[in-house]
């Protein structure tokens, strides 16, 4: 099982890496790409509508001021979808997060706090963790080090 990390902008990888570190840090396997609800509208369905079969287990989204980036992942997968509201624009991540956490019914939406790419990791291996017993060991021994 692997993570997928999506952003909207290439200019939204330093505020992602942080994910990825996290994902390493537990042994996940994940894979980033770049692709815009606005601007590749098919890549996104694509990638969402196939992540299943593609062995991802959860999928971790950044983007900023509109952020419609993990809404439209959900609309197109029943995986978890773990939104990562990013900072910037006039609202500096405000607009950002009523953006990723007002979901329709139906389609949620994990959210967490502007740019807590670190912490959307940690949620997706707890995701995982229910049926693994070593990533619920890996966590127990991250919380026991003070979770940092």
């Amino acid at each position: 099982m692997k993570v997928a990390i999506l952003m909207g902008s290439p200019n939204d990888a330093p505020k992602m890496e942080a994910a990825a570190a996290m994902l390493d840090r537990f042994g996940i396997g994940h894979v980033t790409e770049v692709m815009s609800a606005h601007r590749t509208p098919a890549a996104v369905a694509a990638f969402a509508s196939g992540a299943r079969d593609a062995g991802f287990a959860a999928v971790i989204c950044g983007a900023g001021m509109a952020a419609h980036l993990a809404g439209v992942v959900a609309a197109h997968t029943t995986l978890p979808v773990i939104g990562v509201p990013l900072s910037g624009g006039l609202a500096d991540g405000l607009d950002a997060l009523l953006s990723t956490v007002q979901m329709p019914k139906g389609i949620p939406v994990a959210t967490v706090a502007v740019n807590g790419a670190a912490n959307a990791a940690v949620l997706a291996t707890e995701i995982m963790a229910v049926n693994d017993e070593r990533l619920a060991d890996r966590l127990a021994e991250f919380r026991v080090a003070g979770a940092r």
